[in-house]
């Protein structure tokens, strides 16, 4: 099934809504004075346009496209060497498996500094709200290298 663009999506959508919702007196279109749109079936409505509901309560379908043709491969495509190809694909592996020691090493150093929760306060941190501070910022960074690990990791799944 092909959806209508977002352009013409978003307004049927609200259209339709408002249409289940309406009272007897209608709904209108107002146009905000920063050039906003904005649906109304209540309050005030001076100003606003009326919407003809029984127009667009209804959406189209749009004509279905027969599936196209796989297209063959162009003979001009640059094609690479099945050795070559093997070297890029353990090249790509290496570097890989290096930002993963990296990250690790990273995350070991963090968990050091981190002592559970409870890493040592520096001289700067005499008001406590800063060392607190501090606290969530280095849990922010172990989970953002975790996450960096866990990725890393499933990039090389993808690759054997």
């Amino acid at each position: 099934m092909k959806l209508l663009p977002r352009t013409l999506r978003l307004p049927l959508i609200i259209a339709a809504v408002l249409a289940a919702q309406a009272s007897a007196q209608g709904v209108y279109l107002c146009t905000l004075p920063n050039g906003m749109r904005e649906y109304r079936n209540t309050g005030d409505t001076r100003g606003c346009r009326k919407l003809d509901l029984e127009a667009i309560s209804t959406i189209p379908s749009l004509p279905s496209q027969p599936p196209q043709a796989k297209a063959s491969v162009d003979p001009s495509f640059p094609r690479i060497e099945s050795q070559i190809q093997k070297r890029r694909d353990q090249d790509r592996m290496q570097i890989l498996l290096e930002e993963i020691r990296t990250e690790e090493s990273k995350l070991s150093e963090l968990r050091r500094e981190f002592q559970n929760g409870e890493p040592e306060r520096l001289g700067s941190e005499r008001n406590y709200a800063k060392y607190q501070e501090r606290v969530a910022m280095m849990k922010e960074e172990m989970m953002r290298t975790e996450k960096n690990i866990e990725a890393l990791r499933r990039e090389i799944s993808q690759l054997k």
